[in-house]
């Protein structure tokens, strides 16, 4: 079951890489992601290819459905969640289905809609579901959102509540590409953007056999203790207001085994966790003040409490 998910899963990595040139790591964490069934808020400048990415991602998977929602500072909560509409014909309600109803969801610039917005996905990402004038809809086995930000101190943008950071399996910054990559993206689209030549090298169901095959992958009693040893260890550090959550120790564990299975590997090693840690953990800490007045960040924290925590022999 796993050599056949690594096939898949090369195939996707290879598809996408085809339109995010010079972003290797960040295809296949973002992959892994989804594969661990949980949802990325992607972090960077305007023109860094976060929207893209997404748009390959759901290229790439075939029966499925894409929505994308560009969020505003007027969009409304029922404009993500849908809404009942009088018909006149039969003086009844009909409810009409949000962008929300869909099997990946692009959040696009969320950060700048007001918290009210945002907060109609809190349930959501969560919990697979949307609770709507009193009845649960369910949102399908796929459901996966990819968000997108600008850095916060761009103007008309509003920071996400720290509930909704914590919906977020995994925080991810593209960066700029090198000098002869970003050559190649010029090349690449001299004619056509690649995105239009991108064909399903995947479908739906195989990409649900992905995510039973990430829970396959082995780790052991040790390691399961090493990531809530470190998860934990943020909740005593004096510089964080608000660490993280038991989510953090699940989302830790499953992308491990994802990326593992990536790899190549059979079973979690230490190395992986330690180099997944940052991305699924920082992005949920509130530093205190004075820690982030000097300069401090969730990454530097995380960094200092991997080098505290004793890994298992």
């Amino acid at each position: 079951m796993i050599s056949g998910a690594m096939e898949i899963a090369s195939r996707l990595e290879a598809s996408i890489q085809k339109v995010m040139l010079g972003q290797a790591e960040t295809v296949r964490r973002v992959l892994a992601t989804m594969m661990a069934g949980g949802h990325v808020l992607l972090e960077d400048s305007p023109g860094t290819g976060k929207t893209t990415l997404a748009k390959a991602i759901a290229a790439s998977i075939g029966e499925t459905e894409f929505q994308r929602i560009q969020f505003t500072p007027d969009l409304l909560p029922s404009d993500i969640l849908g809404v009942s509409v009088l018909d006149t014909r039969t003086s009844s309600f009909e409810f009409h289905k949000g962008a929300i109803f869909t099997d990946i969801l692009l959040a696009d610039e969320i950060n700048r809609a007001s918290p009210r917005t945002q907060s109609a996905l809190l349930e959501a990402m969560a919990e697979g579901q949307a609770t709507i004038e009193g009845k649960q809809h369910n949102l399908g086995d796929l459901f996966f959102v990819i968000a997108t930000q600008n850095p916060v101190e761009l103007r008309g943008t509003y920071p996400l509540p720290e509930a909704q950071m914590d919906r977020f399996a995994m925080k991810r910054s593209l960066g700029y590409v090198s000098i002869s990559d970003e050559l190649a993206i010029l090349e690449a689209q001299s004619q056509q953007h690649p995105l239009e030549s991108l064909t399903p090298v995947a479908t739906r169901d195989e990409v649900l056999a992905l995510r039973e095959a990430v829970k396959q992958v082995r780790i052991t009693r040790d390691l399961q203790e090493y990531i809530v040893r470190l998860v934990a260890a943020t909740r005593e550090r004096a510089e964080v207001k608000l660490a993280a959550s038991p989510r953090a120790s699940l989302s830790l564990l499953r992308i491990s085994q994802a990326v593992t299975l990536f790899n190549g590997g059979d079973f979690v090693v230490p190395e992986t966790i330690q180099a997944l840690a940052a991305d699924v953990v920082a992005h949920r800490l509130v530093l205190e003040a004075d820690a982030a007045y000097a300069g401090q960040s969730g990454r530097d924290v995380v960094a200092e409490v991997i080098a505290s925590v004793d890994v298992p022999v």
